[in-house]
């Protein structure tokens, strides 16, 4: 449709307004705490029908990290910076950047006001988890879910800046369907009152992370699909990942004295025997256990079914509106599935429906191990169990490929490049008089045309005292007072083979560039002070 007026324009000789109708729109959908194994596309068994078609009509990489945390990866995606650079988590070593309550640099601008220069309007829908207000850091509109502890009677929202009061209980309210309505009168409102200008929105689900909050009807679908035990439903996927071609690389060991990174052991007092903290054999379980857990998982299966359920809804609105053709959609998520176990909010009562309002369930870490499978570990981590993402691409008036994979390493620093590359929009190189620093991203345009691998500079990680370094194939990874790993993520991407011993001499080469790349980071935040 825009390049359509785009033509019609030029021919009138009045280009300048042609050039931005003629830019695509972009639709970029985060989901929080799903598993990189998660999706249908992506070797699950839940049913993911619309993601799974977006797949088939574009893009799937099977190598894209995100930050292993929700507000730096969320800060790195609209910034197009690490998250310590714009002191959005926290710096090696202490001081400068304090984390998720800390404000950005002012030079620190978001896509809006990189996009707006070329023609676009800007929407945000759901989660935040930014410093500042959507609207003041430049979207046109916004509706912010704050209360990720209540899905279905939240205390803390936001229409454009301006707090809404709670909801009611039991008002049929659903968190999920709530912020994909709000997309949806978004593009209305945008086919009606602006279609002579492109749309970026920033769709934002607070699914699959924890409280487990989930339709009845929606967890139904699933109640006894999981009573065969993590460890079976972990073996399915994988062999699906291998059947399917998305990745050839070998299960991960359980680690099965590993659980939550936090431990609250009065909050499992409160959960009751039938919780577990530990991904122990399935058999080892009693039949209450078995079955909580089996729930647990249903109500998971329930709220991504659900996300995608609402996504259909925004395509539909898309195609309804003639956009689809011409929107370059993302789907990925902000790191991967959580073996948290707390009770918090409302609190848990052990004798209401699980999933219900009145409850409040984590994962944990069983089932987290099966749903980023294949890898190794969880959100919060650094090993590829807490950083890999699904990320599908599909826009089909400028991808050509259908049902292709990509192999080529990306990170969420490269979605800002990316877009600000198919709209034809120039990053920022100074805010107000200020110099803003060059952002570290790449472009994944090249990946439209062909699976070959960008050239890029090495990737970093560090958060919670985790750290890790990805140099081509190899990664330098160490847990939080540990050692550091290395692996050849060439044939080990479950890192299982660590050869640190046998190639000491990369591992002080790599080790001494995480450190001078972190504080590279540190003088691009601190100078901003």
């Amino acid at each position: 449709m825009f390049r359509l007026v785009a033509v019609c324009a030029c021919l009138v000789g009045i280009c300048s307004s042609a050039d931005a109708a003629s830019r695509p729109n972009v639709l970029l959908i985060m989901a929080d705490d799903l598993g990189y194994s998660d999706l249908g596309c992506y070797g699950s068994e839940i049913q993911t029908p619309n993601l799974d078609q977006l797949a088939t009509n574009g893009l799937k990489f099977t190598q894209f990290y995100n930050t292993a945390r929700c507000w730096p990866t969320r800060a790195a995606l609209v910034t197009g910076y690490y998250a310590q650079q714009v002191g959005r988590d926290k710096l090696p070593g202490g001081g400068g950047g304090g984390g998720n309550r800390n404000a950005r640099p002012k030079w620190a601008r978001l896509l809006p006001d990189m996009l707006r220069p070329a023609g676009y309007r800007s929407y945000h829908s759901g989660k935040w988890h930014i410093d500042g207000m959507p609207i003041a850091a430049g979207f046109d509109r916004s509706y912010l879910l704050k209360d990720q502890g209540r899905f279905f009677n939240p205390t803390k929202h936001w229409e454009d800046d301006q707090p809404l009061p709670p909801v009611k209980k039991e008002s049929g309210f659903y968190g999920t369907i709530a912020i994909a309505d709000h997309a949806i009168k978004c593009l209305k409102e945008h086919q009606a009152d602006h279609a002579d200008k492109p749309f970026f929105h920033y769709l934002a689900f607070t699914a699959p992370h924890f409280p487990l909050h989930a339709l009845p009807e929606d967890i139904a679908k699933y109640r006894d699909r999981y009573l065969e035990g993590w460890e079976a439903v972990r073996d399915q996927r994988h062999q699906r990942q291998k059947n399917s071609g998305l990745l050839d690389v070998s299960l991960s060991a359980v680690e099965n004295d590993l659980g939550p990174p936090y431990h609250f052991p009065d909050h499992l007092k409160i959960l009751g025997d039938a919780e577990v903290n530990r991904p122990v054999g399935w058999e080892t379980l009693t039949p209450v256990q078995k079955r909580f857990q089996a729930t647990k998982m249903a109500i998971h299966a329930a709220m991504i079914d659900r996300v995608d359920q609402e996504i259909g809804r925004v395509l539909s609105q898309l195609k309804s509106m003639s956009a689809f053709e011409d929107t370059l959609i993302f789907f990925l998520s902000d790191n991967g599935a959580s073996a948290e176990i707390m009770v918090r909010d409302d609190g848990h009562d052990p004798d209401a429906p699980m999933g219900s309002a009145a409850t409040y369930l984590c994962l944990g870490p069983g089932w987290s191990t099966t749903c980023n499978t294949p890898f190794r570990r969880h959100k919060t981590w650094v090993h590829e169990g807490g950083i890999s993402t699904p990320l599908i691409m599909h826009w089909p008036t400028g991808i050509q490929a259908k049902g292709e994979l990509r192999h080529g390493s990306g990170h969420v620093i490269d979605i800002v490049p990316t877009i600000l590359d198919v709209c034809g929009a120039d990053r920022l190189s100074e805010w107000k008089g200020t110099p803003v620093p060059a952002p570290p991203g790449k472009s994944l345009r090249p990946a439209f045309e062909e699976d070959s691998t960008i050239k890029r500079d090495d990737l970093w990680w560090f958060h919670d005292g985790h750290k890790a370094i990805r140099q081509g194939d190899w990664k330098l990874v160490a847990a939080k007072d540990e050692p550091w790993e290395l692996y050849d993520l060439s044939n080990d991407r479950a890192e299982q083979n660590n050869l640190a011993a046998t190639h000491a001499q990369r591992v002080t080469e790599m080790a001494a560039k995480w450190e001078a790349l972190g504080a590279e980071f540190r003088a691009t935040y601190e100078s901003a002070e």
